[in-house]
């Protein structure tokens, strides 16, 4: 298991929500009306009351783990040899720019990339000034 949850494998440890705070109440209020088999529509409408910035951050950090989930169940399989490219079927490459390291749209074996993508990802999500861990404060604009 320790395997699962090392920093350097794709596979990462959910993000989690503190508990007692509001963000953890709407994850649990979101958790709860996705498992209940109600309209997908409804279940993610804004609970009345509720910061819509904050509603919609909860949702992207949900995504961010489900995603996670998947991609470390699929990573064995697509290795450097296997899957030399990152694609998005045969008409379509997906490359990698940074620009710190890759400064221009560079071709990368799918698992670098995954890997980038993630820690990227990752990075935004632990972003104060993007997603602050106070209820309320979500910059507008990239919401």
């Amino acid at each position: 298991l320790k395997q699962v949850f090392n920093k350097d494998k794709t596979f990462r440890p959910k993000r989690k929500f503190e508990p007692g705070t509001q963000r953890f109440e709407l994850h649990k209020r979101a958790q709860a009306s996705l498992n209940s088999g109600v309209d997908l529509k409804a279940a993610v409408q804004l609970p009345s009351g509720e910061d819509q910035n904050d509603w919609v951050a909860v949702h992207v950090v949900d995504f961010f783990n489900r995603i996670n989930l998947i991609y470390g169940t699929i990573c064995e399989f697509c290795t450097e040899r296997t899957c030399p490219v990152m694609s998005g079927g045969p008409k379509y490459e997906y490359r990698w720019q940074d620009d710190m390291k890759y400064k221009k749209p560079t071709a990368l074996p799918a698992p670098q990339y995954m890997n980038l993508l993630m820690d990227w990802i990752e990075v935004q999500i632990n972003n104060e000034d993007i997603f602050p861990t106070s209820v309320g404060k979500c910059k507008e604009e990239f919401l």
